[in-house]
């Protein structure tokens, strides 16, 4: 039988690159898929791997190349990947790169361009929910989904040391999530729409301008802010799922990472929940 096609390579390999210039940062994340054509039948048809790169250094290809070019354009960052293959290994005949982009914007705050608060492109979906009886019902809204981060303003700390614990104690990492917010009507506003967006500013500015020790600090005060803004609302619930950037450690290359290559994940990932209302009436 003949092998009439074949290729190879490492597919899901996600990388952030954080440039940073003093307070302000720019982050650029990719999901890349590496694919390698050349001469590796025999790893098909004789059981010989001799001319085969593994995927794992596909995959460090592509991380010590970010630490490389942490300011490259997904377009010229690509090209640097391939070119690297190309130049190290005269067996790949050909190298294709796909590269998905996960496009962070750039937050605004009073009209000013914040520093290190980003929104994701294209995103959330507004929610209402409402249950209704002949006596009562119950109105409430909410953003599903919505995801938002800050590069630096954020710590974890402090917290259990209990003989399982491998996480080292942390005052400046990225803190990312991807929110779902309700919140429930005990009036009607005086537009439902901008009393919502009102909301979503709100929560915004307390995360990204504010230090934060620890997802649910920041949960607990966005909150509060809420509802000390707007008297319509009676309480507000929020599921807060981290989504990780873990550094990438690149001394086995002699590369050194400076606080700008990160592994995104998202699974496992930490979930926190809360509901903050008003205290009951004496």
């Amino acid at each position: 039988m003949a092998l009439t096609a074949s290729r190879y390579g490492k597919g899901r390999v996600r990388v952030m690159r954080l440039a940073r210039d003093g307070d302000h940062h720019t982050p650029r994340e990719l999901s890349l898929e590496v694919m390698m054509t050349g001469a590796f039948d025999r790893a098909w048809t004789s059981s010989d791997n001799r001319a085969c790169v593994a995927t794992d250094s596909v995959k460090n290809i592509v991380n010590v190349t970010a630490a490389k070019h942490v300011e490259a354009d997904k377009e010229a960052f690509a090209g640097h990947v391939a070119a690297v293959f190309l130049d190290t290994y005269p067996q790949i005949e050909e190298i294709a790169v796909e590269a998905l982009e996960t496009r962070w914007l750039r937050h605004a705050f009073s009209g000013t361009p914040h520093g290190h608060t980003f929104t994701r492109d294209g995103n959330g979906f507004g929610y209402v929910r409402i249950v209704a009886s002949r006596g009562a019902s119950i109105l409430q809204s909410g953003l599903r989904d919505y995801t938002f981060m800050k590069t630096t303003g954020s710590g974890w700390a402090d917290f259990v040391d209990d003989g399982y614990r491998t996480l080292r104690d942390t005052h400046d990492r990225i803190a990312a999530t991807s929110m779902d917010a309700t919140w429930t009507w005990s009036g009607t506003p005086p537009d439902y729409a901008e009393t919502n967006a009102r909301v979503l500013a709100i929560l915004l500015e307390v995360f990204g301008t504010t230090y934060s020790p620890s997802v649910q600090d920041s949960m607990y005060r966005m909150g509060e802010a809420v509802l000390g803004a707007i008297p319509e609302i009676a309480d507000i619930r929020f599921t807060m799922p981290n989504k990780h950037y873990i550094p990438i450690d690149l001394t086995p290359f002699d590369v050194t990472n400076g606080g700008h290559i990160f592994l995104p994940t998202d699974e496992p990932h930490g979930q926190i929940e809360a509901t903050i209302g008003r205290p009951p009436k004496v």
